[in-house]
């Protein structure tokens, strides 16, 4: 290595340490023991360009060890992705382009938000997964305009969290060879040595997934992890785990190997000590020097070299594939929500009985045969979740042109993927399982939710309706768990109409995912049901009075409910109105007019019906009103029983209306 390269090197570790140390705050121990990893990668075996990030064919990086951040920023600026000095000695500040762990859309050049250990393991095979059906969608001989690596660096505590193993099954199952996973092997977590906790062989455990497995002794030699990464490179069958040994903390004399190099700053005189050791040739704080950044843009000059060769060869396979650059096109464009709306057929009615998770099933088939872009599947539930694209294949290692994803029983690596297919670009993508496993799924629903990814949940079974399964398979507070988090579309139809209606928010969303919650049992189609589904909440079924003398809101199986109680109520001379609301998250979107007038606040005699936990339906019930709602886990029984014991009969909602009007007088 010459004295230019190992000072780019250290430019990384010296950086690293510098923001930390200005921040007072952050990870040190990754970023200098992984440094000599980020420059044989980022400089000689990847394919990307800091003058376009968004380069179709770039090679994908995701650092999985999202606490690594300042090495990953220190990569960005060094190889010109804008990120400037200043943008780094504001690491972890507020309204920074540094934060604490990479942000994917907040910064340029992060390919995917990383904090929970493992989640980007999974959400680089997710990647592969979209490269591998974009490239048997579109590629052609001579022509292999898709032909890209997802590379993701990680360390010991993302391969102890469950969720890699989760997404490693899937990956070697399916023979992902662009995959290219890096272990930080470095032996020591937050509380000391790995062995108190962590002693399995790691690479058996990849070897039995089917990975091709590949040890570099030496974390600090280049010339040998690069020829790792070609190892693994020419490997076509099978995805490659490269185990490189590395010590955390390198270079910093009192650090070195050490725990506390993980999670805290050097300290300045460590630092200063740190770049003696390393013979770093500048002592003024965040200065480069000029021969290092030569460097980088030599390197960089690769990544540009490799997208104008791309650019040509996707303009001839456009002018050959005239058709195909069309279907590119469309693949990448956002979808026609005006010609979705105004589309006959999929807002076409159903005239019988029907589970709103047969409707949804229909709806997906729908879609597909508009969209060419889906690509989804469900948790081994595909039967019950009805989330199969009907006449399309299964994605697998023999057929990547697949549009259906067998994902196995592996809710939490899952809902990952769906990640990393939609942080890939390209494809829209949907997962299914039953609701209450939605606790599995919530973590990732979260990082989607944050990065602001529209991918579409499919939750069936969505409360005591699932019966005979009893409490385990019964979602209670899931409803609860899933609109708490920001930036997420909730939707429980109550029939046909309104899943139609969830379907269109979800496929026509750009930044926000969505969560159909969906029966077991069959809806009646609601006369009073429409396209006002749209707006969140509507009025159903009115009152024939201008201002009724009570309000029944309810979701889902109980909105029906709902109106056999106002019929009940109006023979006695009680006129209350009906509101479905299937999109708590969406009417509160609307216009304060337009949420009065489904509310007025005049009205205070208000009962909430749904068939799980009340928390949350405080705010639209006021003090003075009431929730039929679960106060306790369900059982298991017939459906039908479970509904008569728990209280969700039309006799017990009129009850509740009676009390509450009787209350207020």
């Amino acid at each position: 290595m010459s004295n230019v390269e190992k000072n780019s090197v250290n430019a990384i570790r010296i950086l690293a340490a510098e923001m930390i140390q200005k921040a007072k705050s952050g990870h040190p121990g990754l970023p200098m023991g992984c440094a000599p990893i980020a420059y044989e990668l980022w400089g000689k075996h990847m394919n990307h360009n800091g003058k376009n990030p968004k380069w179709a064919n770039r090679d994908r990086f995701i650092l999985s060890g999202g606490h690594g951040s300042a090495m990953l920023y220190s990569l960005l600026h060094l190889f010109g992705y804008g990120l400037t000095i200043d943008d780094l000695k504001n690491f972890r500040q507020l309204d920074s382009l540094t934060p604490g762990h990479p942000e994917y859309a907040h910064t340029i050049g992060v390919e995917a938000t990383t904090g929970p250990l493992g989640a980007g393991m999974a959400m680089a095979v997710g990647m592969a997964m979209a490269e591998r059906h974009l490239a048997a969608e579109f590629n052609k001989p001579g022509y292999e305009v898709v032909d890209h690596y997802t590379f993701v660096l990680g360390g010991d505590g993302c391969l102890m969290e469950g969720i890699s193993s989760e997404a490693f099954s899937l990956a070697g199952t399916l023979g992902l060879s662009k995959l290219i996973v890096i272990y930080d092997s470095n032996r020591i977590s937050i509380e000391g040595s790995t062995d108190i906790a962590f002693t399995e062989d790691v690479m058996k455990r990849m070897e039995a997934f089917g990975f091709q497995t590949i040890d570099v002794a030496d974390g600090t030699d280049c010339a040998a992890i690069g020829a790792a990464i070609e190892k693994a490179k020419a490997d076509t069958t099978r995805p490659s785990f490269i185990r490189v040994h590395t010590e955390i903390g390198y270079g910093c004399p009192a650090k070195q190997g050490t725990a506390s190099a993980h999670g805290e700053p050097l300290g300045e005189e460590n630092l200063q000590a740190a770049k003696e050791n390393l013979q770093w040739p500048e002592q003024e704080a965040f200065k480069v020097p000029d021969e290092v950044y030569a460097d980088y843009r030599e390197l960089a000059s690769r990544g540009e070299k490799a997208e104008a060769e791309w650019n040509k060869l996707f303009a001839a396979y456009c002018a050959n594939f005239p058709e195909e650059a069309k279907r590119w096109e469309e693949f990448h464009a956002p979808v026609d929500a005006e010609a979705l709306l105004n589309n006959k057929e999929f807002w076409a009615r159903n005239d019988k009985p029907t589970a709103s998770r047969a409707l949804s099933g229909n709806l997906i088939n729908k879609l597909n045969a508009i969209l060419p872009n889906m690509f989804g599947g469900s948790a081994d539930l595909a039967p019950s979740n009805k989330t199969e694209m009907k006449g399309e294949s299964f994605f697998a290692k023999d057929n990547y042109a697949g549009k259906n994803i067998h994902f196995g029983v592996r809710e939490l690596a899952m809902s990952a993927i769906a990640n990393g297919i939609t942080l890939h670009g390209g494809l829209r993508t949907f997962v299914g399982t039953f609701f209450v496993f939605s606790d599995y799924l919530k973590p990732m629903i979260r990082l989607a939710a944050i990065m602001g990814l529209p991918v579409t949940y499919v939750l069936t079974h969505d409360s005591i309706g699932v019966g005979e399964d009893g409490p385990t398979h019964e979602p209670i507070e899931q409803l609860a768990m899933l609109r708490s988090l920001p930036n997420i579309n909730v939707f429980r139809p109550a029939d046909d109409m309104e899943t139609a209606a969830a379907w269109y928010s979800a496929i026509t969303s750009t930044k926000t995912p969505t969560a159909l919650v969906l029966t077991r049992q069959n809806l009646t189609p609601l006369t009073g049901s429409s396209k006002e589904a749209l707006k969140g909440a509507y009025v159903v079924s009115d009152s024939s009075k201008e201002i009724p003398d009570g309000i029944i809101i309810a979701t889902g199986s109980e909105v029906a409910l709902g109106i056999e109680a106002q019929e009940i109520l109006k023979d006695e001379g009680v006129d209350v109105r009906v509101v479905s609301m299937p999109c708590m998250d969406i009417f509160e979107e609307q216009s304060q007019e337009y949420k009065d007038k489904i509310l007025p606040k005049n009205v205070r005699a208000r009962v909430a019906v749904e068939a799980g936990k009340d928390f949350g339906w405080g705010k639209y019930i006021g003090l003075d009103g009431a929730t039929v709602c679960m106060t306790s886990f369900g059982a298991s029984a017939p459906a039908a029983q479970l509904f008569e014991k728990f209280g969700f009969n039309k006799e017990n909602v009129a009850e509740a209306m009676r009390k509450v009007i009787a209350g207020l007088k």
